[in-house]
């Protein structure tokens, strides 16, 4: 299903859904919890890429709400460990005493299925009207969502909660129909029934082959975008190829106009990364692109963050001119690592290694 068709399904499911009041376990089609005491323990001898994680969850979906451009949906599971990323540091935060919850939310244009990945999100938990909790929530990247928003958190035991979502502004460079789209804030009310008795029940199991160079297949909810990057074959353009930076796949094409919104003439480069296996979004990092025939330049400058119905979430610069031929070559430098924390299994991957994304160069065929 493309975004241009998200609209007439997706969309309008989730609209009567939340009317009804969604809650209940999506899970991954895995076996049911016998009751989770903690974590099993991190994979020895982690591979320097993507891998399988130690084990699997399924979560729980309170519900979905739509204000100003964007949809949410709020989802919970158990609290578990995550890395965030801060520069060239990758920290790991370990379940607290207090954390009852791993609280999640998933961002997106309800129009269009855009999942979007750069925008603040805040929380705050109230119950009975006295507030619980109340933090910014992380952008992360895990194997079954994608991108999303979440963070650990503890709650007053038994009951109904209202999870207040505050959606910023979407940070990154807009074009076409997005232009003038995603830039006010809006806030959402999502109502969420919890007990721990039902958290129990969640769908949890370890995998035998966890360490092993892959991933969890993503989750299948029909009203829920994943945040997957296009296929190769439907992105616009001619695409010219793909390289590997440290598990970051990093797929070049070139429009022969730039989108609407960039601020020049000719020829477009659009760089799309996505992870193996799943092609989830990465977003959130630094990347420079040189294009060279013969061993000049023609081409050499900083790729921007920007957000395209068509491309979706990209990275991309005019080329001020230049044409592109067989034989060229382009060089995509990686400059500050996807800044945006990491669920198990992708904790080693872009960049967080002793050498961290290095630059590669592909030849246009």
């Amino acid at each position: 299903m493309d975004r241009r068709t998200f609209l007439g399904s997706a969309a309008a499911t989730a609209s009567a859904a939340a009317l009804g009041g969604i809650s209940g376990c999506l899970g991954f089609q895995l076996s049911s919890s016998d009751g989770i005491a903690g974590e099993p323990p991190l994979v020895e001898d982690r591979p320097d890429g993507v891998y399988l994680p130690s084990h699997v969850e399924g979560m729980t979906m309170a519900g979905t709400g739509e204000a100003g451009d964007y949809r949410v949906a709020v989802f919970y599971s158990y609290a578990h460990r995550f890395w965030n990323v801060n520069g060239e540091s990758v920290e790991r935060t370990d379940v607290g005493s207090d954390d009852d919850v791993h609280l999640m939310a998933s961002v997106w244009d309800p129009e269009t299925g855009t999942v979007l990945p750069e925008t603040g999100v805040s929380v705050e938990v109230e119950k009975d009207g006295s507030l619980v909790s109340q933090e910014v929530i992380y952008p992360m990247l895990s194997q079954p969502m994608g991108t999303h928003y979440g963070g650990n958190f503890g709650l007053d035991g038994d009951g109904t909660y209202t999870v207040n979502v505050s959606v910023g502004g979407v940070r990154t460079r807009r074009t076409g129909e997005f232009r003038d789209r995603f830039g006010d804030p809006a806030e959402v009310a999502v109502e969420m029934e919890y007990s721990q008795s039902a958290r129990d029940e969640i769908s949890f199991r370890t995998l035998e082959n966890a360490g092993d160079r892959d991933a969890v297949e993503p989750m299948e909810m029909e009203m829920i975008p994943d945040g997957t990057a296009p296929p190769v074959a439907d992105l616009p353009g001619e695409v010219l190829g793909d390289v590997n930076s440290n598990d970051a796949i990093l797929v070049a094409t070139v429009l022969e106009e730039s989108p609407e919104g960039i601020d020049a003439d000719g020829r477009y480069l659009a760089v799309s990364a996505r992870t193996p296996y799943n092609r989830m979004l990465i977003p959130a990092m630094g990347l420079e692109a040189t294009l060279a025939r013969d061993g000049e330049e023609s081409f050499s400058g900083e790729l921007a963050r920007t957000l395209d119905p068509d491309l979706s979430y990209h990275y991309g610069a005019a080329l001020a001119g230049a044409s592109v031929e067989s034989g060229d070559e382009l060089t995509l430098t990686p400059t500050v690592w996807p800044q945006i924390a990491r669920h198990e299994g992708y904790e080693t991957a872009f960049g967080a290694l002793q050498g961290g994304m290095p630059e590669r160069t592909l030849t246009v065929e």
